[in-house]
């Protein structure tokens, strides 16, 4: 049985990293690690903001988040990866956050819709914009952009992380625990404005500082580029043959508690030819689990050429 049929609990007795999660303070999510360098990205829809940190010189990662994230989900992760000699960067989508400027309106021709191009032509300006080959994380959506860019530009990656991404294509939200059997009979629109009452009224039962970090991001994030993720997301193309042809090391990291159940990510990552990380966590480990899934990409990225 090789590595990539082995489903990996990361971390099953207490180790330094779970340690270290376990006694995250509660933070304010809106100030960035010292030294973190902020910039203006122009990609194709418009100008994107970015953070990066760590040697200019070191092996590029780069972060990327999901619906309704930032840059500054990974503020746990940045220095931790760029500790270890990695120049790490993440940027919002556009729409979301500090990018809300960006959108369909920019692009020539204009277009209507924040549509899968968008995002996916926005990405690989992004990972163009260095002159190495990149170890990627996606995050949930932008786990399925991340995979659409490897397979136009293989030769921009060093290794693929999916964390917390929609294990399945087609609507993915059909197997989401609680609403699963209800998605099939909502609009985009109405599936959005469920996802967002839910981050807003606290279900996840987030700590205060991050609870209020998330409701004053919603006030740049732009409602349609949400409602058009959600859109997108109910017509998840299916990759999964691609990807397992592809070489490079790949990862599955996701919670134990997350959206999608565990058998999903476990036949996901068998499907693909990934390794399988599963932590004490929900739908972001980048957040409650930085220190042990910094720790698997690390492992990961060491198959590679492209370390310190």
């Amino acid at each position: 049985m090789s590595n990539s049929d082995v489903a990996v609990d990361a971390a099953p007795t207490p180790d330094a990293a779970r340690l270290a999660d376990a006694v995250i303070p509660d933070l304010d999510w809106g100030v960035l690690p010292e030294g973190a360098e902020r910039s203006d990205f122009a990609a194709p829809s418009g100008t994107l903001a970015r953070v990066a940190l760590g040697p200019a010189s070191g092996p590029r990662v780069v972060l990327v988040p999901g619906a309704t994230g930032s840059k500054e989900d990974f503020v746990l992760m940045l220095p931790l990866l760029a500790k270890a000699g990695y120049r790490v960067e993440s940027f919002d989508l556009a729409g979301q956050y500090e990018s809300w400027r960006a959108g369909p309106w920019n692009l020539r021709p204009p277009r209507l819709r924040y549509d899968e191009r968008l995002f996916l032509d926005d990405l690989l300006a992004v990972l163009d914009d260095g002159g190495s080959p990149a170890h990627v994380l996606g995050y949930s959506f932008a786990g399925t952009l991340a995979e659409l860019a490897l397979l136009e530009r293989p030769q921009r990656f060093a290794s693929l992380t999916l964390m917390s991404a929609p294990p399945e294509p087609g609507q993915v939200f059909r197997s989401i625990k609680r609403i699963g059997a209800i998605s099939g009979f909502t609009s985009p629109r109405q599936g959005a404005a469920l996802m967002l009452w839910g981050i807003r009224n606290n279900l996840n039962r987030v700590p205060p500082g991050r609870l209020a970090f998330v409701r004053e991001r919603f006030a740049l994030t732009r409602r349609e580029s949400v409602d058009d993720i959600i859109a997108l997301m109910m017509q998840t193309p299916d990759l999964r043959a691609q990807l397992a042809a592809t070489t490079i090391p790949k990862l599955v990291a996701v919670g134990e508690h997350d959206l999608w159940p565990r058998w999903l990510h476990e036949r996901f990552a068998a499907e693909i030819g990934a390794r399988l990380a599963v932590y004490p966590a929900g739908h972001s480990p980048c957040e409650t689990a930085p220190h042990q899934l910094a720790r698997d990409m690390l492992a990961l990225f060491a198959e590679t050429d492209l370390t310190p």
